[in-house]
């Protein structure tokens, strides 16, 4: 027996042969269809981004509109920038969407309780952003359809995230993760 005071374990320690704590809860269904509902929304918004790169014919010919109506002696140098800004910028929201869906689907199922939080806010601000984008200029039916489906599925997601099943499963992964 060694002098030094025995602290607790974390919950589930690998170093403890039989567990340190409660046991790691069961995962309802209800995470379960979030979770893969998220992968769907990653999906969709990987396609999202592909077809709005494929799709960027007219971009440029907009940009020179619009730099040349603002400024008729604007160079070309300065028009090709602003369209490598844009092609940069809408890759790089682009990915980053497809990530939080990613992170999002990985951290709700580990029944992480501050993802249910993160997912919420980021779902209604989909909802929001794509009710006040509807009708605006320079919207396609092929991106009004994608904005639609991605905000009908943050609904279904936050709905079964809420659930019952749901709130008691990321109470029991709280609990199991506490230090007793």
């Amino acid at each position: 027996m060694s002098d030094y005071p025995q602290y607790p374990s974390y919950p589930n320690d690998p170093k403890q042969p039989y567990g340190g704590g409660a046991p790691a809860p069961v995962r309802p269904s209800s995470i379960d269809n979030a979770v893969k509902l998220m992968y769907v929304g990653a999906g969709l918004s990987l396609l999202s981004l592909v077809l709005g790169l494929v799709t960027l014919g007219g971009l440029k010919d907009d940009i020179t509109e619009s730099m040349r109506d603002a400024d008729p002696n604007v160079s070309q140098s300065t028009i090709d920038v602003a369209y490598t800004t844009s092609l940069a910028m809408i890759f790089v929201i682009g990915l980053l969407g497809v990530l939080l869906w990613v992170w999002m689907a990985w951290k709700n199922g580990q029944g992480r309780s501050w993802a249910r939080v993160v997912a919420t806010v980021l779902g209604v601000l989909n909802v929001l952003i794509t009710l006040l984008s509807l009708g605006q200029p320079g919207s396609t039916a092929v991106s009004t359809i994608f904005n639609l489906l991605t905000v009908a599925l943050a609904v279904v997601i936050l709905v079964l995230l809420w659930k019952r099943e749901s709130t008691q499963y990321y109470e029991a992964v709280t609990r199991s993760r506490m230090v007793y």
